[in-house]
């Protein structure tokens, strides 16, 4: 199971850091682990991935900004965002290969 938390309402330029918590899977198993978000209206779109193979990839609109990070003792997996935009607002998702977690809500008003 992936539960994400640490969404929340800020402003333009400010920072927030959403937590994946995994349980039932050890994460330092998964190949792959990602966040996605969605925008109302909008796709649901890959913001950040973290590979055991191939390290982490962003989507060109989040690079520079946005890290993921995997915290093997907590099991968990980190989305560090920063310098956030009024267009970062979205639902934020957690996935690993056929398993979704429920969204945490990030609002940034510009």
């Amino acid at each position: 199971q992936l539960q994400a938390s640490g969404g929340g309402s800020v402003q333009a330029g400010e920072a927030l850091r959403l937590t994946c918590t995994v349980s039932g899977l050890r994460i330092n198993t998964m190949a792959s682990i990602s966040w996605y978000r969605q925008a109302p209206g909008k796709q649901r779109e890959l913001v950040a991935r973290s590979s055991i193979f191939d390290g982490a990839d962003y989507a060109d609109s989040v690079k520079g900004r946005f890290t993921i990070r995997r915290d093997t003792p907590m099991n968990a997996v980190y989305l560090q965002m920063n310098r956030l935009k009024f267009e970062d607002t979205a639902v934020y998702y957690c996935y690993t290969p056929e398993l979704w977690g429920q969204g945490t809500q990030v609002t940034v008003s510009s």
